[in-house]
């Protein structure tokens, strides 16, 4: 079974969980000899660990095919002729002049390089609905050239590309929720972002929720039939021995750490508030907000309001083996997610044997049994269990210990097995 799955992200190259996500999932299916992958970026690098699959970047895919002579042209650009009709272009005069003509209401103009290729910046600026519409214009081509039995999407990011690769192949398209607007809004969600989550789910054969938690927001919120989603529990990748070693801090106080993009879909202000309350009762502690987002300026500012800066630290973005470091250092981790399909992050940290607090409201709170859950809002209860676990040598390796033998069942084999079954069953093959 060979599978064209489309993501946004892949490592080194990410900015969340996505990626990382996409990355684990792709090495489990390498597991089963039956399952196949071709993975799809706008933007590749080069980079990319593709031991696992063969990866491909929308960047890089001509989307022309013929030569066409347009008059008052001096030169030929490369035309690919879809069923709506899609016309490249090299620059803005060039445009112009080409939408002087007459086309019918349904041609698509979209530059390109010399190379009839389209440019991608793959990351998540101020752009992001062009680019992935363009995407989708590859995913189109793509879908054409290679032979393929099924459509893997993850994330709205990607939905309008499973789309357009099913309706020119005729396959079946797989869409992966790893998060929803509602999560990422807070209830007052993008009406283009729901629109186009919406007709991913709608169009897709089968659906991929990372919790049951994001199960019902589908079909709650997306009015989407539950007969065709399943629950699939994200996992980690395991590390070895030498990456265990916790490193030395350079100071004696306990350090607590959050680590996330500093948004409010996240919690940061709870955390705030929950130090501030810990640190009245004891001094001897420091708290470390690693990430960057739109709410860090508040959060640095509130800090300074609380006069704990002395003991709050911000370290801005961390990637690659800077998370694991932090990690190492860490006495206590906490993700105060007021809205998390699963969660990643939690898992990394219990791996490098540290304890963790969670909040009710975070998919990963369905699977864990040895983290410390409090509701995202009750920074009292958070406090407390900051304060518990940093005091009580007891406790604290309790869930340290517990917790790392639970966290090493969670691999990404597993859920890989899972995700198999899925296709099956998208396939109709018994």
């Amino acid at each position: 079974m060979k599978v064209l799955m489309f993501g946004w992200e892949f490592p080194p190259h990410i900015s969340g969980g996505l990626g990382t996500a996409c990355y684990g999932l792709t090495k489990g299916l390498a597991e089963y000899k039956d399952v196949e992958v071709i993975f799809v970026v706008p933007k590749a690098h080069g980079d990319e660990d593709q031991s696992s699959m063969k990866l491909l970047g929308a960047n890089e895919i001509p989307i022309t095919r013929k030569k066409v002579q347009f008059r008052d042209l001096q030169k030929k650009i490369d035309y690919y002729e879809v069923e709506s009709g899609m016309v490249p272009y090299m620059d803005p005069e060039e445009f112009w002049k080409l939408s002087s003509k007459k086309y019918s209401e349904k041609t698509r103009f979209v530059e390109t390089d010399e190379d009839g290729r389209l440019e991608f910046s793959g990351t998540y600026g101020n752009d992001l609905l062009h680019e992935i519409y363009k995407y989708s214009l590859v995913a189109e081509v793509i879908a054409r050239d290679q032979e393929f039995d099924l459509i893997h999407a993850h994330d709205w990011l990607a939905y309008p590309a499973g789309i357009a690769a099913k309706e020119a192949s005729g396959k079946p398209l797989v869409i992966h929720v790893h998060a929803t607007d509602f999560d990422r809004s807070g209830g007052s969600v993008n009406p283009q972002v729901f629109d186009i989550e919406q007709r991913g789910m709608r169009a897709a054969d089968k659906i991929i929720t990372v919790s049951n938690m994001t199960r019902r927001i589908v079909i709650e919120k997306y009015g989407i039939d539950p007969a065709k989603i399943t629950t699939v529990y994200n996992a980690v990748e395991p590390i070895s021995r030498e990456e265990k070693v916790r490193l030395k801090k350079g100071v004696e106080d306990k350090i607590v750490t959050f680590l996330g993009r500093i948004t409010m879909q996240k919690g940061p202000e709870y955390f705030v508030e929950a130090a501030n309350l810990v640190l009245k009762r004891m001094k001897n502690v420091r708290f470390v907000m690693a990430g960057s987002g739109d709410m860090m300026n508040r959060m640095v500012k509130r800090a300074a309001e609380l006069k704990i800066s002395d003991n709050f630290h911000f370290t801005g973005f961390l990637k690659g083996d800077d998370v694991f470091d932090m990690f190492r250092m860490s006495d206590v981790f906490v993700m105060p997610s007021v809205s998390e399909p699963f969660g990643i992050v939690p898992l990394e940290a219990m791996q490098t044997n540290v304890p963790v607090i969670i909040s009710n409201q975070s998919g990963v709170a369905e699977i864990l049994k040895y983290a410390v859950k409090t509701d995202y809002w009750d920074v009292h209860a958070m406090a407390d269990a900051i304060y518990g676990l940093l005091n009580y040598p007891g406790m604290w390796n309790m869930f340290m210990k517990h917790g790392k033998k639970e966290v090493d069942m969670l691999q990404w084999k597993n859920s890989a097995r899972n995700v198999r079954d899925v296709y099956y069953e998208a396939l109709k093959i018994e």
